[in-house]
């Protein structure tokens, strides 16, 4: 595994990070998200990313479960607040009193006395950002949390987030959260450029475009326990699938396995080559699949095959 820093911070991640969307706590089950966690740590992934919000706390609760015994400071751990995580009028959104009570469920549920990276999930419109920033800042200085991020937050809200964090003595935002890869390259218009200007890091989630990338879905195929098969877990799956994506999907797979390597570690190698990226978030339901996805970091992409996946992938918005 190889490391970076991120953005301008001192913090070094995994290039490959475990994340635990969709699967801790909810579709994998107590032993096998431990079995994930520590074939991860075993390749050197010792970042891992999750949210409140995932199962509703079950998956902080199974990651604090798997990481039992494990040196705390051996790993970089991070989650996120924002989304509803009760029927309360303060339950939701980024005020201070949800943030600083938020920050203290994640550190219950994951049996740990501070997150590494804490993360805005999304951008609250209905919060002043000072209050928001504020009650970030409050969290580092308090050793709760030693650095914070954002989530899907556009240029300019970053840019401000960072005003704010200066005028009153802070440091701001080390990092942003965005969706990316192959199919998905809308923050390479607005948000990269910004974001490397201002010196915040991109961890990127989906960066296999939930799978999609891996070619296991050709011809409209719905293997049985992948997440397409799934109902309750595919519904942000459909845009991948639309149009001529899977045609190009399956020349990608071609590829892959021309220049030696797996559809997906040829994703991941593409999200991490590009500048401003500093990690990619992959997401697991067996053990074998972090050792897999873990081999990106290792995977040359030579000029030649860049501009073939670049033509194939033409950015969109």
């Amino acid at each position: 595994m190889k490391y970076r820093r991120l953005g301008r911070s001192g913090l070094n991640i995994s290039e490959v990070i475990l994340g635990s969307w969709l699967t801790f706590g909810s579709s994998v089950d107590d032993s096998s998200t431990t079995a994930c966690v520590r074939a991860a740590l075993d390749v050197g992934i010792q970042t891992i990313d999750t949210a409140d919000v995932y199962a509703l706390g079950e998956g902080e609760r199974a990651l604090g479960v798997a990481l039992e015994g494990v040196t705390r400071s051996s790993i970089v751990l991070m989650s996120k607040c924002f989304w509803p995580m009760g029927e309360g009028p303060n339950d939701a959104g980024l005020s201070r009193k949800h943030v600083m009570e938020s920050c203290e469920g994640s550190l219950r549920r994951l049996r740990t006395d501070y997150l590494d990276v804490y993360q805005c999930h999304r951008y609250d419109p209905k919060v002043p950002l000072e209050e928001t920033v504020r009650a970030m800042e409050d969290l580092v200085r308090q050793g709760k949390i030693l650095y914070w991020g954002v989530s899907v937050w556009t240029g300019p809200q970053i840019e401000e987030a960072l005003g704010i964090a200066r005028d009153i003595g802070g440091y701001g935002p080390i990092s942003n959260q965005p969706p990316f890869s192959l199919l998905e390259r809308g923050i390479e218009e607005e948000v990269l450029p910004t974001s490397r200007r201002v010196g915040v890091g991109q961890i990127v989630f989906s960066p296999l475009a939930q799978g999609v990338l891996t070619g296991k879905y050709k011809g409209g195929a719905r293997p049985a326990g992948s997440r397409l098969a799934d109902e309750k877990r595919n519904r942000f799956m459909s845009r991948y699938l639309e149009d001529d994506k899977p045609a190009r999907v399956e020349r990608f797979v071609e590829l892959a396995r021309e220049n030696g390597t797996s559809p997906a570690r040829l994703a991941l190698a593409w999200c991490l080559a590009q500048p401003g990226v500093d990690a990619v978030i992959v997401g697991a339901t067996r053990a074998d699949q972090v050792t897999d996805n873990a081999g990106a970091a290792d995977v040359e992409i030579g000029p030649d095959l860049a501009k073939e996946l670049d033509t194939l992938f033409t950015p969109v918005d």
